[in-house]
C-alpha cells in the first residue's frame, strides 16, 4: 500500500483494498519506481510479471496504453476492456499502486492534439478505466494532468502526470525546406503551446510545493536531441519555458520519464545556468522499432528491445543516490547511470 497527500486535498490512502487513513509524516519512503509505455492490447504482455518480480512501490504507464486511435467510443471501451481483462495487467493492479497519463493513441488519434474532436469524450473513458475516484481534482478541470506527493515530509517524492495533448497545438510537417528530418520541424511561432496556459499555470504551483525529488511524467521525450519525431523539441520555446519554470520555482530534484518512440534510453539535457535534466525514456511493453535516432544527449546505449524503466532511491545515504534502470523484456538489466541528488540541486 502506498499513502500519498495531494496538495488541496485530504491525505489519502491507496492500495488494492481500503486502509485507514495515516499522516503523512508517517508514510513509507518511496524508493522503486517503474514505469514504462506502448503496449499493445491485443498483444500478451509477460514483462508485466518482471515488473511485479520487483516490488515497486508503484508503476506509471506513460502513455499508449492501448492502441485506441478511433472517435468511435465503443471501439475504444473494448480496446481498454481487453486490456482490463487480461491477468497479467490484473495481476500489477493487485501487487502495485498505478499511475497513468496518455498518449496519441490512447487519447485517439496518432500524433494528435488540441484538435482532436473526441477528446472530452475519451477523457471520460481514460479517467474511468484507470479508476480515478469520482471527487478526484483531476476530474475538475479540462484534460488529465494530475500530482501527487508521496512518502514522509523529509523524503519526499512528487509525481507530476503532464497531459501532452489535450492543449498542445498542432505540430509544423516538415516541408523539406531545411537541414530537417522525419516528420517535424521546430515550430517557430511564440504563442504555440505544448501544455497549454491553464496547464502551465498549474505546473507552476506543483513545483512550488515542497519535494525532495520530482519525477515529471511526460508522454513524449524532453531531454534529447531533436530528430523529427514527435517530443518537445518541436517546440522549442515550450522546452525552454519548462527550463525557465525550474529555474524560478527554485524546483531541485526534476527528472523526466518519458515514453513513446519505441527504444530506451537516458538523456542528459545539459543548459548552461540550469541543472542538467535527466529523461529516461522507457518504450515499448509490446512495441519496438527497427531504427534508432542520433542522440547526442544520450548516456550510454540504446535499448531495441522491448523494456520498462527503473529510478530507485537510496534513502540511506546523507545525499540520496538515484539510480536510473532500463530492463529489456528477458529481464536483463540493459542500462544502469547513477547520480547523487546533489547533482540535480540549485
Amino acid at each position: 500500500m502506498l499513502r500519498f497527500f495531494i496538495p488541496g486535498i485530504v491525505l489519502i490512502s491507496i492500495s488494492s483494498c481500503i486502509q485507514p487513513d495515516q499522516s503523512f509524516k508517517e508514510a513509507a519512503p518511496v524508493s522503486r519506481i517503474l514505469f514504462g509505455s506502448c503496449a499493445r492490447e491485443n498483444k500478451p504482455q509477460p514483462i508485466l510479471q518482471h515488473i511485479i518480480e520487483k516490488q515497486p512501490d508503484l508503476f506509471i504507464y506513460l502513455g499508449d496504453n492501448i492502441y485506441g486511435d478511433t472517435e468511435d467510443m465503443q471501439v475504444m471501451q473494448e480496446k481498454y476492456d481487453l486490456l482490463g481483462s487480461k491477468p497479467e495487467f490484473q495481476q500489477v493492479r493487485a501487487a502495485t499502486t498505478v499511475l497513468a497519463t496518455w498518449d496519441d493513441h490512447d487519447y485517439g488519434e496518432n500524433d494528435a492534439g488540441r484538435h482532436f474532436r473526441a477528446k472530452a469524450a475519451s477523457r471520460e473513458l481514460f479517467l474511468n478505466f484507470w479508476e480515478e475516484p469520482v471527487n478526484s481534482e483531476r476530474r475538475k478541470h479540462e484534460g488529465i494532468y494530475h500530482s501527487m506527493l508521496l512518502g514522509p515530509e523529509d523524503m519526499t517524492v512528487q509525481i507530476i502526470l503532464l497531459d501532452t495533448r489535450t492543449f498542445r497545438d498542432n505540430l509544423w510537417k516538415n516541408d523539406g525546406s531545411g537541414p530537417f528530418k522525419n516528420d517535424y520541424m521546430p515550430n517557430p511561432i511564440p504563442d504555440s503551446t505544448f501544455l497549454g496556459d491553464q496547464q502551465w499555470m498549474w505546473l507552476e504551483q506543483q513545483l512550488r510545493e515542497p519535494a525532495r525529488i520530482r519525477i515529471i511524467a511526460s508522454s513524449n521525450q524532453f531531454g534529447h536531441e531533436y530528430n523529427g519525431w514527435e517530443s518537445w523539441t518541436n517546440v522549442p520555446h515550450e522546452r525552454q519555458r519548462m527550463l525557465d519554470l525550474i529555474s524560478s520555482t527554485k524546483a531541485n530534484g526534476v527528472i523526466f520519464i518519458s515514453g513513446d518512440v519505441h527504444w530506451g534510453e537516458l538523456s542528459k539535457y545539459e543548459v548552461k545556468g540550469y541543472y542538467p535534466i535527466y529523461d529516461l525514456t522507457s518504450s515499448g511493453l509490446t512495441e519496438t522499432w527497427d531504427s534508432v535516432e542520433v542522440n547526442r544527449n544520450r548516456v550510454g546505449d540504446p535499448v531495441l528491445e522491448t523494456n520498462y524503466g527503473m529510478i530507485e532511491i537510496d534513502w540511506d545515504k546523507p545525499l540520496p543516490l538515484i539510480s536510473f534502470r532500463i530492463y529489456d523484456g528477458q529481464d536483463s538489466l540493459k542500462l544502469h547511470h547513477q547520480i547523487s541528488l546533489e547533482d540535480i540541486n540549485f
